[in-house]
């Protein structure tokens, strides 16, 4: 069954569209499994009705044209529990309802099961015997792993389908929405160009050619030029190879002088299609079709095409790399999006970024928010080679993409920007106002940062000090590990900058989903190994190099302090604070005019809050990390937009969490901070206070907005809210209740626009 299940799925993913998958699905079951019918039923795009989409042994016209209510039927009987139906006598069950002119009267076995993606109830897989007989465990199972198997596919298959012309009508599909993670707030409308990697088949978009005649020619100038390349390396190999090993090359060259390989492609630009993506689609269906076959030698053929369609593409690209023309109102798609891209686009231009791949933290979001470009990232299910040209709206505020949105939905957005822009201007005469409860208690408001470009936008805006700096980046945009004296400069520039206030530098804090790409790290749980002051204490050498990087950096300032990140017992606390004491005196034993600035310790581990008061004796300073405090505390990657529904900072856990490690911190005398994208939520920010949290440090983009709602506030009133938080058992009902404390005191716009729509 293993080995039927694995042809089965393989045939599945190399099928070019949902109907031919549906077709190999049914086709493969009935002869695995020995039935005389197999058939898919399929929920509408409403999701009340179930279609009858593929079949083998019934009425083939049935197929499109026939559809019956959830409330109908054992395959509605199905798809409503969401759990199997075997039975051996169909038509006696309460729930029967015959399918006319279908012929499954005669068929007397029934066992279906439900097809389900992410919680939802796809549609039905069924089959059935004539024989009335009870399907065994065994065969019930295998349906089941089926049926979970296929789920993603057909998902993946009807999510492409939202985005493409209706077939029936030949318009526009309007308002499919997918959802990612948010990597940098605000909202943009605007254009998608779709852009992709250098010589990567499957990255290619759809697009629309300028002249057919002329696309035509440019395409088989690259296939001849690809075969001047084989002809020269088959010539030089001559005497390194032996003849077997050449024969590769001729059987690229058989490939490239194949007419009807070339046809295809030539097919395709004829309808309209520009070379690239043509010679994609030829090439991934070929490479399908090698990649279904049983036989392991015509498998392995599977490279050799994709190899060559490569070695075209990269012609293609070549000869197109000036080509893409950025309009006004660019978004920026692609399946992994890097920094070189986005320099490729005029600034002025770009109001948008979406990544199929990446996190909130990964260094395009953390560039996205240092430019103030509203981005999503991680939108998994989101077919973006389908988008070329089509009007996108990004919302950063709920990391949803809605492709195509109706007119309404647009209108909407654009009335949330203006209200956005607005705010934002009445909210700068705050800038040099104190940050100060309306009964006099200050709290102070620092900034994240990572790049030189967040400096003028965070003084701008007021900030009292940088709460984390991210010494990662510098690191992330270079091919190795900078030197000291690279790292002095940099670290230099930022104290500069910020002096005479205050500026945390964590240190290198990589690992997780933050490699470097001269320093890979492959484990099978990133969050849970080589990570942060883990990697640090392994690598002295560059713990050391770095620590005094930045005390010579501080030369003269007095405004550097040092954070230590992923601290998770005492034991390895003890360890850094020896090498950090080991660098100052050394350096000053060299003559260096220095001071030792103060060392705190990030509290983002379960552990560490449980021994903030014995770290907290030991250090200057605590700092929350919420972030990945949430994350470890709930058990949820936080960029996995899968689960992004179960990350929920007003967790009751999380807010447990973070009032114990400030009591703690105050307990032992210390200051205690918070540097989590929790600090810049206006709302949480009324309980960070409360807590007793000395500073609250965020976006740039998040100050004015959290200072405003502080200066709005009494200490005692959000000392009072924090006591009816702490009585509440769900996020949900926490995040009710700071709504409602906020729109009554009149600045409930200062919350994060509710921006998430569903199209009519």
């Amino acid at each position: 069954m293993l080995e039927a299940l694995r042809t089965i799925i393989q045939a599945v993913n190399s099928a070019e569209d949902m109907r031919s998958s549906l077709d190999i699905i049914v086709e493969r079951i009935s002869e695995v499994m020995s039935v005389e019918v197999c058939t898919v039923y399929l929920t509408d795009d409403k999701g009340k009705r179930l279609v009858f989409m593929a079949n083998q042994g019934l009425n083939p016209a049935l197929i499109g044209n026939v559809s019956m209510s959830k409330e109908e039927g054992m395959v509605g009987l199905v798809a409503t529990r969401g759990e199997p139906l075997n039975t051996d006598e169909a038509e006696k069950h309460p729930s029967y309802y015959f399918l006319p002119d279908s012929g499954e009267e005669h068929f007397h076995s029934f066992l279906g099961v439900p097809i389900v993606h992410q919680r939802e109830v796809l549609g039905v897989l069924v089959v059935q015997q004539q024989e009335a007989r009870r399907f065994d465990e065994d065969e019930e199972a295998f349906l089941i792993t089926v049926s979970a198997q296929i789920a993603g596919v057909i998902a993946h298959a009807r999510l492409r389908g939202s985005v493409t012309p209706d077939p029936s009508s030949g318009r526009e599909r309007k308002g499919a929405q997918f959802r990612g993670t948010a990597g940098a707030s605000g909202v943009a409308i605007g254009q998608a160009v779709v852009v992709s990697p250098l010589s990567d088949l499957r990255s290619v978009p759809s697009r629309q050619c300028a002249n057919i005649d002329e696309e035509i020619a440019f395409f088989h100038d690259c296939l001849d030029a690809v075969r001047e390349d084989m002809q020269r390396l088959s010539g030089k190999m001559h005497d390194q190879l032996p003849p077997q090993e050449r024969a590769l090359f001729d059987v690229y060259l058989a490939m490239l002088d194949d007419r009807a390989f070339a046809s295809e492609v030539d097919e395709l630009i004829l309808q309209g299609e520009w070379a690239q993506g043509a010679l994609s689609q030829v090439m991934l269906r070929h490479i399908r079709t090698f990649e279904a076959m049983e036989d392991a030698y015509l498998q392995e053929r599977a490279t050799d095409v994709k190899d060559l369609g490569r070695r075209v593409l990269a012609y293609l690209q070549a000869s197109n790399a000036d080509k893409i023309d950025y309009p006004k109102n660019t978004i920026l798609v692609a399946e992994e999006l890097t920094a070189t891209m986005l320099g490729e686009v005029p600034s002025e231009k770009l109001v948008g970024l979406v990544s199929v791949i990446g996190s909130s933290n990964s260094h395009v979001a953390i560039l996205a928010r240092a430019m103030g470009v509203p981005t999503v990232m991680g939108a998994v299910n989101l077919p973006y080679r389908e988008l070329e040209g089509k009007q996108l709206i990004v919302d950063g505020y709920a990391g949803m993409i809605s492709v195509s949105p109706a007119k309404r939905t647009v209108k909407e957005y654009r009335t949330l920007i203006r209200e956005e822009a607005k705010l934002s201007k009445g909210l700068e005469a705050l800038r040099d106002l104190p940050c100060e409860t309306k009964d006099g208690e200050p709290v102070s408001l620092w900034v994240n940062t990572g790049l030189a470009a967040d400096v003028a936008r965070s003084l701008v805006r007021g900030a009292e000090g940088v709460g984390l700096y991210r010494t990662e980046i510098p690191f992330m945009m270079r091919e190795r590990f900078p030197s000291e004296e690279e790292q002095r400069q940099i670290y230099r520039e930022m104290l500069e900058a910020f002096a005479p206030l205050p500026v945390t530098m964590r240190t290198l804090d990589v690992g997780g989903d933050k490699p470097l790409p001269y320093f890979p790290i492959e484990e099978a749980n990133p969050f849970l190994g080589w990570r942060g002051i883990r990697i640090t204490l392994d690598h002295q050498e560059i713990f050391l190099q770095q620590i005094r990087a930045m005390l010579k950096a501080s030369k003269g300032l007095k405004n550097l302090r040092i954070m230590l990140p992923m601290i998770s017992n005492v034991t390895e606390l003890e360890s850094a604070l020896l090498l950090v004491y080991r660098a100052y005196d050394e350096l000053v034993e060299d003559g260096w005019d220095i001071r030792r600035p103060p060392v705190g310790v990030m509290i983002e581990v379960p552990s560490a809050v449980y021994q903030a008061r014995q770290l907290a004796r030991r250090v200057d300073f605590l700092s929350v990390g919420s972030n990945d405090l949430t994350q470890y505390l709930l058990a949820v990657d936080r960029n996995n937009p899968h689960v992004a529904d179960l990350y929920h900072s007003y967790h009751p856990a999380v807010l447990a969490a973070l009032a114990y490690t400030a009591a703690s911190a105050k307990a032992e005398n210390k200051p205690v901070g918070i540097c989590g994208e929790l600090a810049g939520d206006p709302g949480a920010a009324l309980l960070l206070m409360a807590m007793g949290f000395d500073n609250l440090s965020m976006s740039a983009t998040s100050l004015l907005r959290v200072k405003s709602v502080i200066r709005g506030t009494k200490m005692k009133d959000a000392k009072q809210l924090l006591k009816m938080s702490e009585m509440l058992e769900t996020s949900d009902q926490v995040a009710e209740l700071l709504r409602e404390t906020l729109e009554n005191a009149g600045v409930g716009r200062l919350l994060q626009p509710q921006t998430t729509r569903r199209e009519p």
